[in-house]
């Protein structure tokens, strides 16, 4: 009996991929297993942590939650694909100046919540800064810096959008 395999092709991180994928897998064991971005965390595996966070076509999800076989064609954008070259993206300089992280776990899946925040025009004030970033969980308690930094960064990770925008 032969393995069941769907193909798909995924934009990742500015990155054409061509794969063939077990209908069964999830995103974040894709980007995790097939493709080495192990940046993106599994956490709770259930979307309940937010450490699993990615972009899809800049908007936030918790790629546990997901067949990567639903996302054929497919731009997506993680940790690793923030940056330009040496250049942190604004939000993580942010996080870095901020102080915004302690073991370092959560750190991806915030940021690249807090940087959908910016793609989607949201959390505007400290109250909804929190509120939008509720699904992603902290276990060292650094959220006040988390908050802080995310506050500072929106305004340039906006500006930056505009920039990219055609």
């Amino acid at each position: 009996m032969s393995e069941t395999t769907c193909t798909l092709s995924l934009h990742v991180n500015g990155q054409q991929h061509q794969l063939d994928v077990q209908p069964w897998t999830t995103l974040l064991d894709l980007l995790r297993e097939r493709l080495d971005l192990t940046g993106t965390k599994k956490g709770c595996d259930h979307g309940q942590c937010g450490a699993c966070t990615v972009l899809l076509d800049g908007k936030r999800i918790n790629s546990c939650l997901t067949l990567a076989v639903m996302h054929d064609g497919a731009r997506l954008t993680t940790i690793e694909g923030l940056a330009v070259g040496d250049e942190l993206h604004p939000m993580q300089a942010a996080f870095v100046r901020h102080d915004a992280f302690q073991c370092g776990y959560c750190t991806p899946g915030q940021i690249c919540s807090a940087v959908g925040l910016a793609s989607e025009n949201r959390g505007h004030d400290r109250d909804e800064i929190r509120e939008l970033m509720s699904g992603n969980l902290c276990r060292c308690g650094a959220y006040p810096n988390i908050l802080a930094a995310v506050e500072e960064a929106l305004p340039a990770s906006r500006q930056r959008l505009q920039e990219k925008a055609p």
